[in-house]
């Protein structure tokens, strides 16, 4: 884990939780000058390491429109972005305390596993191959891959059938890149989806594949210029990727997510940021495999 050791808490605004090994602390804002309580948590556990340190390094998205983008002060907004605020205010943690680590697709489990980050929240699909080497919290929301084509769709594309021998761009190392891979097309990957726009509006490639809500911000943020096909044809549970057999963090996590469910935080998140867009969509059930 990536710890900074002696800082001090100046605000923090826990959520309610119940059921939960924490002691957790008043959600007022403290008073300028009088440190926070911190909540507290069996010792040796990560929810205890990242609670005395006050910090915590999460791995997040800052291409990814509604989700996780870069923002007029350089960090990163969106979902992702209220979901990681809302795990960290648990650890006693405030916003102003969290250091955001670009992540792109193919290096989550990477930054997981060599501690670059203490979490990564970046549109991560849950699936086995990469429980194989991290664990996952969630899901927090349900996606599906679906495709984006030029506004008017002028080839007439229906589903991924429609792509077989023909130019789609994805990204490189994610569930997208070897979902498409399965219906035979010419298969060009980048490092971020954003970067797969030019290649669509030059005509390089016919259509760019991920998931449906990435893909809905990204034709928001170019109005006009593309269309979703709004035809999902996969499921991608988004979950919260954490250190392998990390039991307790994981279950302290899914535990963070039920309760901001019950309390409407998870709610309040969406419709503050994907919510300008999309429709509220139900909580998914957590997974506490």
């Amino acid at each position: 884990m990536r710890l900074k050791k002696g800082l001090s808490i100046s605000a923090i605004a826990l959520v309610g939780l119940l059921g939960l090994s924490a002691c957790a602390a008043e959600t007022d804002t403290a008073e300028p000058g009088v440190e926070a309580a911190v909540p507290e948590f069996e010792a040796g556990t990560t929810m205890a390491d990242l609670a005395e340190a006050g910090s915590i390094t999460i791995g997040t998205k800052f291409d990814q429109p509604l989700f996780g983008l870069q923002g007029p002060s350089g960090g990163p907004v969106g979902f992702d972005v209220e979901i990681g605020k809302i795990i960290a205010a648990s650890l006693g943690i405030s916003e102003d305390n969290i250091e955001w680590t670009e992540t792109v697709s193919a290096n989550r489990e990477t930054f997981i596993e060599n501690g670059t980050v203490d979490i990564v929240i970046a549109t991560y699909t849950i699936n086995d191959k990469r429980k194989e080497v991290i664990s996952f919290a969630g899901p927090y929301y349900n996606a599906g891959q679906d495709i984006l084509v030029l506004a008017g769709n002028p080839e007439g594309i229906t589903g991924p059938e429609d792509l077989e021998g023909k130019a789609v761009c994805s990204v490189a190392g994610s569930t997208s890149e070897a979902n498409i891979a399965e219906y035979g097309v010419d298969l060009i990957t980048t490092d971020t989806y954003s970067n797969c726009l030019e290649p669509l509006r030059s005509g390089n490639v016919i259509a760019v594949t991920t998931d449906n809500v990435i893909l809905a911000g990204l034709a928001d943020q170019n109005a006009g210029e593309f269309e979703v096909l709004s035809n999902p044809f996969t499921e991608e549970p988004y979950g919260i990727g954490l250190g392998l057999d990390d039991d307790a963090f994981r279950t302290h996590i899914n535990d963070v997510l039920e309760a901001s469910y019950d309390d409407g935080s998870w709610e309040a998140a969406w419709e503050a940021t994907a919510g300008a867009v999309l429709k509220l969509p139900a909580p998914p059930a957590v997974d506490r495999y």
